[in-house]
């Protein structure tokens, strides 16, 4: 693969004012109106004959013969390259914080993450966590339930929680289920899941647990599902309908094939697993997704991920079109991303 000659500092400042531009209107853009707008004291004509060189090297696309011209994916990637994080106004701060309050599980953190971003960026937000393989107990909770049921409550180290209501054939009182939770956390608090299952049932086993009460009672609900839970990731997505009014130049049939690759689950956790590659904390930037899927070509993903206490990893992104305030996102994602972790932002 031949490398790319780097642009002189005058053609990268004409480039990234043609971007700028271009994220504000959303029109082709003149070389006039770099020269009008610009930093730069170059005329018309020396802007167009910049401009002609930066289509030669697949930077612009004039996408009609006497329109000005548009900004490729690489010219977006050149630009992004050169961006700090933008600020958030203190309002939007505000916002955020409050946003947060309340929110104490991962799950929790989670929604209220993808609808911040959505709020905040105007596209669509998006925020998973993913349970580590071997998760760690915290606590369980039992309680009592009318016609003989029980709300069965998981918590892991992860701040996952996990909620079951199930059916016994006779009643149990509230303090028959007190003497079970505080036997289970009193015993097992800080185990691996499956080493708890494991030691139960080794337990559950012995000719003794048939005389003890509370051992007979957690038999019961051992085998209607305690402590089995499936690992599967949580996804919280809002804002796809942003994407309906943007000009991604798609055809009727490829924007519906995007709206049906967004609705599926498995798809996004995979954009996300593909796409955001940076170590945990580092802000991913990628500019056209076409290599995902041919209808998300005019797409942008920014996100970030990173590790929660008890091993659950989360991921945080924002999808939008390729021509975003990308600095103003960035900013989004990581304030975002720091309330989530708890870290003051």
């Amino acid at each position: 693969m031949v490398r790319q000659p780097e642009l002189t500092p005058r053609n990268a400042e004409i480039l990234h004012a043609i971007v700028r531009n271009y994220i504000e209107t959303g029109e082709p853009v003149a070389s006039r109106t770099v020269s009008k707008r610009g930093r730069t004291s170059l005329s018309a004509a020396s802007i167009r004959n910049v401009m002609a060189d930066l289509a030669e090297e697949g930077y612009l696309e004039q996408p009609h013969t006497s329109a000005g011209r548009v900004p490729t994916a690489k010219a977006f990637r050149l630009y992004v390259q050169s961006l700090g994080a933008g600020r958030l106004r203190a309002d939007e701060l505000e916002r955020l914080r409050a946003g947060f309050r309340g929110a104490e599980t991962a799950e929790a953190l989670a929604e209220c993450s993808s609808h911040i971003l959505t709020e905040i960026t105007g596209n669509m937000g998006i925020a998973a966590t993913i349970p580590a393989a071997s998760q760690t107990l915290d606590q369980v909770e039992l309680l009592a339930l009318a016609d003989r049921r029980i709300l069965m409550i998981v918590v892991t180290a992860d701040r996952v929680v996990r909620e079951r209501v199930v059916s016994l054939g006779e009643a149990v009182s509230q303090q028959e289920l007190d003497s079970i939770r505080n036997y289970v956390n009193g015993n097992f608090s800080g185990w691996v899941l499956s080493d708890v299952r494991c030691e139960l049932a080794r337990r559950l086993e012995q000719e003794s647990a048939a005389y003890d009460a509370t051992l007979k009672r957690l038999t019961q609900l051992y085998v209607k599902g305690l402590l089995e839970f499936e690992l599967a990731p949580s996804l919280f997505m809002e804002g796809a309908s942003s994407l309906v009014g943007l000009d991604l130049h798609l055809t009727r049939e490829r924007m519906r094939e995007l709206f049906r690759a967004l609705e599926e689950k498995k798809r996004v956790l995979q954009l996300l697993d593909r796409f955001l590659e940076k170590p945990a904390g580092q802000v991913d930037v990628h500019v056209g997704l076409g290599e995902a899927h041919p209808s998300m070509k005019a797409l942008s993903l920014i996100g970030v991920q990173f590790l929660l206490p008890g091993g659950l990893a989360a991921k945080i992104a924002v999808l939008g079109p390729m021509r975003m305030n990308y600095a103003r996102v960035i900013s989004a994602v990581m304030h975002v991303g720091d309330a989530f972790r708890g870290i003051p932002s």
